[in-house]
């Protein structure tokens, strides 16, 4: 399926988010920086779930190594701050790619459970290595530059992360229409098919695991150049879920399913911040309703209704004519 937006969305979309800086208060444009996070990492989660079919759970794992990644750069040596997030985004796509080669001959409940064990085990990694992590005291992040300019504040930091997001928005509608996309989908579909009609099955599986770590490193970064403080707690594995469920809910291989289940479980986890104790019931009672009963989500839903073909109508007959004589039955000799 080729992903499709509505310029007209697009457009009230852009205008809404040049608008915001010049009426909005600090912290609403602390969340609309958050929000844009949380649709970069969605759109990484599309990529490997949706367009690949590979049921993967490590993604807050990668966000982590591009979040520790683009601080400590940020902390150690203070350079542009691209530069640091591409060092985060790089970084998680290298361990994306090993956990790709390595999940080669696992499906479904075996690649969840290999995944989840690698989100687990990078969990453990940030609270425990104390020296480069900080461990459970947290780790602050010194704040990003830009040539000399410090992102010292959330509206300082809004335009550059609005820009990423629209930037890899626009990588993933490329990436969807393009040859690589079809492979991607043809993996998703069967990878016995895929293979006979030429795709390197194995290739595409490495190549979707490496680019949605990427996004997720890109996100990390993206969240040290407004935020100044990261504790491994919220790395974990309600992040991983929090991540799923906007994908699953918003529309399993459907862009603006991503696009809307980021901005919609974006904005009811702040509203659920005083309440932490019931995020995790809240977003399991949300998933398991939406699998159980819509499985395809609301965005791909729509999709595939908008895709069905039309019902056949039946061929015309000649008024009067003559139907068609019955076929004698032989009766056996007595």
């Amino acid at each position: 399926m080729k992903s499709k937006l509505d310029p007209a969305l697009l457009a009230l979309m852009a205008v809404v988010l040049v608008a915001l800086p010049f009426v909005a208060s600090g912290y609403v444009i602390y969340v609309v920086n958050l929000l844009m996070v949380f649709v970069v990492l969605a759109l990484g989660l599309h990529l490997v779930i949706g367009e690949t079919g590979q049921f993967a759970l490590s993604h807050a794992a990668f966000y982590g190594v591009g979040i520790y990644t683009a601080g400590l750069i940020n902390n150690l040596w203070h350079p542009p701050f691209f530069v640091s997030i591409v060092a985060g985004g790089l970084l998680a796509a290298v361990l994306g790619y090993i956990i790709g080669a390595l999940a080669l001959r696992m499906r479904d409940i075996y690649l969840a459970l290999s995944t989840f064990a690698f989100g687990e085990a990078m969990q453990w990694v940030f609270l425990n290595w104390q020296s480069v992590t900080n461990g459970s005291n947290g780790f602050r992040i010194s704040p990003a530059t830009l040539f000399g300019y410090e992102l010292v504040s959330d509206i300082k930091a809004y335009p550059f992360v609005v820009a990423i997001a629209a930037l890899l928005l626009w990588a993933t509608i490329a990436l969807s229409r393009s040859q690589l996309g079809s492979a991607f989908r043809a993996v998703r579909e069967s990878d016995v098919a895929a293979q006979a009609m030429g795709v390197n099955v194995n290739a595409i599986k490495r190549t979707a695991f490496t680019l949605s770590a990427a996004y997720a490193g890109i996100a990390g970064g993206m969240y040290t150049t407004f935020a100044s403080f990261i504790h491994p707690e919220s790395l974990g594995f309600q992040t991983t879920i929090l991540i799923l469920t906007m994908v699953v809910v918003g529309g399993i291989g459907s862009v603006r399913g991503a696009i809307a289940g980021a901005l919609g479980f974006g904005l009811i986890s702040e509203l659920l911040r005083q309440a932490l104790s019931f995020q995790e019931i809240i977003y399991g009672v949300i998933l398991m309703g939406f699998m159980m009963f819509a499985p395809k989500g609301l965005f791909a839903s729509r999709d595939a209704r908008r895709r069905a073909p039309p019902p056949a109508t039946p061929l015309p007959t000649r008024t009067g004519a003559a139907a068609p004589a019955a076929k004698p039955t032989q009766r056996s000799a007595a």
